[in-house]
């Protein structure tokens, strides 16, 4: 065998081993997929990742009205999304979902209690624009992404 191709061979293996890494997830553990939450919220950061994107919103009321904690702190929550990539070529980017959309999720919470959840597959994300429509931030009343049909 000529040094070329047993190098090529070798090589082969070798990047073939570690494939399997390249694709390692983390696991979904840490969230009670036993439960699903919908919730209503203004957006105030998108967080675009390598792997996921993290959409952090203040939870709203039905007329549109940021609600706090007991402490007066905005009520922040966060959630999880799918493969960036993915979502970005569904429509999820940052320019169609700018700070102050409201938007409904459901998502995961997570197991610990803290505000912050993982969006099941097929589950929609609603995008109201700026400002709540009559009757709340629903599939009826905004812009459906990343639903089942997606």
């Amino acid at each position: 065998m000529k040094p070329s191709s047993l190098l090529s061979a070798v090589s082969f293996i070798f990047l073939s081993c570690l494939s399997p890494l390249g694709q390692a997830h983390h696991s979904f553990a840490m969230y009670d997929q036993s439960e699903l939450r919908t919730l209503t919220g203004r957006l105030t950061r998108y967080i675009t990742g390598a792997n996921h994107a993290q959409l952090i919103f203040q939870l709203v009321d039905e007329s549109g009205e940021a609600l706090n904690d007991e402490d007066g702190n905005p009520l922040l929550w966060g959630v999880e999304t799918g493969p960036a990539t993915r979502i970005a070529r569904l429509g999820v980017t940052p320019k169609n979902f700018p700070v102050g959309s409201i938007i409904t999720v459901q998502l995961n919470p997570l197991r610990n209690g803290k505000t912050f959840g993982a969006m099941p597959n097929g589950t929609p994300l609603v995008n109201c624009g700026m400002t709540m429509p009559e009757g709340g931030c629903t599939s009826e009343t905004g812009t459906v992404y990343l639903s089942a049909n997606n």
